[in-house]
């Protein structure tokens, strides 16, 4: 294990060949864990005409690149994915990979873990560091959302953990002086057993862009009927935002699961979030650490939504949040 050393990011492309979002988002806690043990962060690129994603992971504070270019990569296949990685571990030996945890990453995690007979922390949270033994401290929802649990993989290396998008927020700090670019020549030498014959773009409006939002408004039981998600969406609209909702009012069929925020759902880090009629089970909680401002809306001062809230507004929903739409439209229009 000492002859591991180094942190790896592995940064997925989408069809254009830029960098997708999540493995921009890792290179800030990949950047402080490297930091705090005295080794260096690396980004690995692999797929087919990577430049535009090289050229992007170079302002994210990289001590150096490792890519793999070569057409065999263009389009992602899990046997062929995990047998690249597997190979540059063997070779530069990485004390620490770090996934996101998109459809990708969930597929091709756990098969890179099982071939290097290592561990793997899937879905992280937060991410932390024991500066003397070099362990990193992967926290988790476990028992259903239920609690949180660490996570240590002490006897094995490299470490290996899948990290939700959104946790983290994108911090470009510039290019350094000097970046270790190494282009791997690696090409799978066995046959590609599947292969993508066409993709099939989702219908418009079937997905929603919780992660990316600036500003979310999520409604929860609280509303009461599914109709009532009408005065969520006027106060979204008015901000120029998104609508969000919890399990619960998911799982009540009010509205679709692409709007569901929290462990089950999708992990989002908007400037504002507004919580309306929302308890605060600490699914949600988990889904909503990275917002930057908290607003909470709910009749119960005891919700525990109100502890994570940076303001909170005891009160009828239905009183309180048209009065708010209306008065942001107002100072719109001003």
């Amino acid at each position: 294990m000492s002859d591991n050393k180094n942190l790896w990011v592995i940064v997925e492309t989408n069809q254009e060949g830029k960098a997708v979002n999540v493995g921009l988002e890792l290179m800030n806690p990949g950047r402080r864990m490297a930091d705090a043990i005295g080794e260096k962060l690396y980004a690995v690129i692999i797929g087919s005409g990577v430049d535009k994603a090289k050229e992007e992971v170079k302002e994210y504070g990289v001590d150096g690149i490792i890519t793999i270019d070569n057409e065999v990569y263009k389009d992602y296949n899990t046997e062929v994915y995990t047998d690249a990685i597997e190979k540059l571990v063997k070779k530069h030996n990485p004390n620490i990979i770090l996934i996101g945890a998109t459809n990708l990453g969930r597929d091709l995690g756990p098969r890179i873990a099982a071939r290097l007979h290592t561990g793997l922390t899937a879905d992280c949270t937060e991410l932390d560091i024991d500066t003397e033994t070099k362990d990193v401290r992967w926290t988790r929802p476990a028992f259903g959302g239920n609690l949180m649990a660490m996570i240590l993989c002490p006897e094995h290396r490299p470490q290996m953990g899948t990290v939700r998008p959104g946790v983290f927020k994108k911090e470009a700090v510039g290019a350094k002086d000097e970046i270790d670019i190494i282009d791997e020549d690696i090409t799978f030498d066995g046959e590609v057993r599947t292969k993508i014959l066409d993709f099939i773009p989702r219908e418009e409006g079937e997905e929603v862009d919780l992660v990316g939002a600036e500003f979310i408004v999520s409604g929860g039981r609280g509303l009461g009927d599914p109709k009532n998600f009408s005065i969520i969406k006027d106060l979204a609209d008015a901000l120029g935002g998104t609508v969000g909702s919890s399990r619960a009012a998911v799982d009540a069929g009010w509205i679709s699961h692409s709007h569901q925020v929290g462990q089950s759902g999708k992990t989002v880090g908007p400037r504002i979030y507004i919580a309306v009629g929302i308890s605060g089970a600490i699914q949600h909680l988990a889904g909503i650490n990275a917002a930057d401002t908290v607003i909470a809306i709910n009749k119960d001062p005891e919700a525990p939504i109100f502890a994570r809230a940076d303001y909170g507004i005891v009160g009828d929903l239905f009183e309180v949040v048209p009065k708010l739409t209306e008065a942001i439209n107002k100072r719109k229009a001003q």
